[in-house]
């Protein structure tokens, strides 16, 4: 894992914990919050808090080029599968807005196969990218139904 990559995960978990610890000091007071504290905008990242780790996670095998907590932006770089070496990727996801919704997620993949010892350029299966996001989305989900419950 590379150290962006850590650091990434660990600004996550940071900003999860400090939304937490919020949530945790206002039940300190006579009256309870009056806002969810597991709702879709909660966040300290500029991002859906959600989304933005549900991305790391899904994303958490291939190396970090860039991971922007304050504009939602995760960029990977090459990465190639070890069954598979004559083929890499890489993944652009953008996260657009504080609202955990399907439309506040954009994800974009490049692919690239080896022919005579370069990588050119190929199509990516509009499929892998729709996998990609639902695995998002669903994590994302999974993680906010944990907040409320937890």
């Amino acid at each position: 894992m590379s150290k962006l990559s850590i650091l990434a995960s660990r600004s996550a978990t940071l900003a999860l914990l400090g939304v937490a610890a919020l949530g945790l000091s206002a039940c300190a007071g006579k009256d309870k919050p009056k806002a969810d504290l597991a709702a879709s905008q909660v966040t300290t990242i500029g991002v859906n808090s959600y989304l933005w780790r549900a991305s790391l996670d899904a994303l958490s095998f291939m190396p970090l080029l860039q991971a922007d907590s304050s504009g939602g932006v995760i960029i990977t770089d090459w990465y190639a599968n070890p069954a598979n070496p004559g083929e890499r990727m890489k993944v652009t996801v953008s996260i657009l807005d504080r609202d955990l919704r399907a439309d506040a997620l954009r994800v974009a993949a490049s692919r690239q196969v080896a022919q005579g010892g370069t990588w050119v350029d190929a199509p990516v299966q509009a499929a892998t990218v729709q996998k990609l996001e639902e695995i998002i989305l669903t994590r994302a989900r999974d993680l906010r139904r944990s907040a409320i419950e937890g």
